[in-house]
C-alpha cells in the first residue's frame, strides 16, 4: 500500500493507485471505475461496490495512510484513462503542460470538469494525476472528466484544435477571443509559464488590474474555463 502512495512508476507498473476517504472512493465506484479492495479502519463500514473488504487492526491505517489525519477508508483503484482518440471529436480541451504542484493539478480537474471540458491533457512533464494529493485536491473531478496523459502540444493541434497558449502579458484577452471553436487551454508550469516557442496557435491572457504579475496557473484555469462555457451558452 505504501508503494502506491509513494512512487509515481510503482502506481504506473502496478495499474493502480490509492484513494482515501468514503466520499472519493464512491465517486469512483459511481463514476464506473473499478475498485479492487478496500481498506477499513475499526468501526468503518464498507462500500458497496468498492472490492474486497480487509479490515486493519487499529493503529494501522496511520502507518499507510498519506495524511495526518486518515480517512478510516481507503481503496486501490485500477487507473483507466482515455486514449488519444477523444481528442478527435472534443470541441474543449484543458491541456496541463508541465503543471508541478499536485494540488494544481487537481484545481485544474475539478475546473475542467466543472465547466464541460470534455477532456484534460497532460503532457509528458506533467505530475502524474494519481498522486494522493491530486487525488484528493481533485474532489472527485479525476474519476469524471476524461484524462488523456503523455501527449505533447504537437499531438493536441493535429486533431485539429486550436491550441490557445496562456500568457500573463501577450494576446488576445479571454473574454475578447473566439472560444466557440475547437479549442484547446494550455496551461504551463507554475514557475515559467509557457515559453516563446510553445507550439501554441495563438495566445490569450486575463486582464488585471491588481500589482500581481499574474494569477495562480489553477486559479486562470478557472477563469478561462467559465468563459469557455459563458461563451457556449449565450444566445446565438
Amino acid at each position: 500500500m505504501r508503494r502506491l502512495a509513494g512512487r509515481r512508476t510503482s502506481r504506473s507498473e502496478d495499474g493502480a493507485f490509492i484513494v482515501e476517504g468514503a466520499i472519493l472512493v464512491t465517486e469512483a465506484v459511481d463514476a464506473g471505475w473499478r475498485v479492487t479492495e478496500q481498506f477499513l479502519a475499526p468501526g468503518a463500514d464498507p462500500i458497496d461496490g468498492a472490492g474486497e473488504v480487509r479490515r486493519l487492526a487499529a493503529g494501522v491505517m496511520e502507518k499507510i495512510a498519506t495524511t495526518e489525519t486518515p480517512q478510516p477508508v481507503l481503496a486501490v483503484v485500477e487507473r483507466a484513462f482515455a486514449v488519444r482518440e477523444i481528442l478527435d471529436t472534443a470541441s474543449f480541451v484543458v491541456v496541463a503542460d508541465g503543471i508541478a504542484d499536485p494540488g494544481n493539478l487537481g484545481t485544474i480537474l475539478r475546473s475542467a470538469e466543472a465547466a464541460g471540458a470534455d477532456c484534460v491533457v497532460l503532457t509528458p512533464s506533467t505530475v502524474d494525476p494519481t498522486n494522493p494529493k491530486v487525488v484528493r485536491a481533485s474532489a472527485g473531478a479525476l474519476f469524471r472528466v476524461p484524462i488523456v496523459e503523455n501527449l505533447s502540444l504537437s499531438d493536441v493541434g493535429a486533431a485539429g484544435l486550436v491550441r490557445l497558449g496562456t500568457s500573463s502579458h501577450r494576446g488576445a484577452a479571454h473574454t475578447d477571443a473566439d472560444l466557440m471553436r475547437r479549442v484547446a487551454i494550455v496551461l504551463g508550469n507554475e514557475a515559467h509559464g509557457l515559453s516563446d516557442e510553445a507550439a501554441v496557435d495563438e495566445w490569450i491572457s486575463i486582464p488585471h488590474s491588481g500589482r500581481s504579475e499574474s494569477l495562480n496557473v489553477a486559479m486562470a484555469c478557472t477563469v478561462l474555463c467559465f468563459e469557455v462555457a459563458r461563451q457556449r451558452r449565450r444566445p446565438s
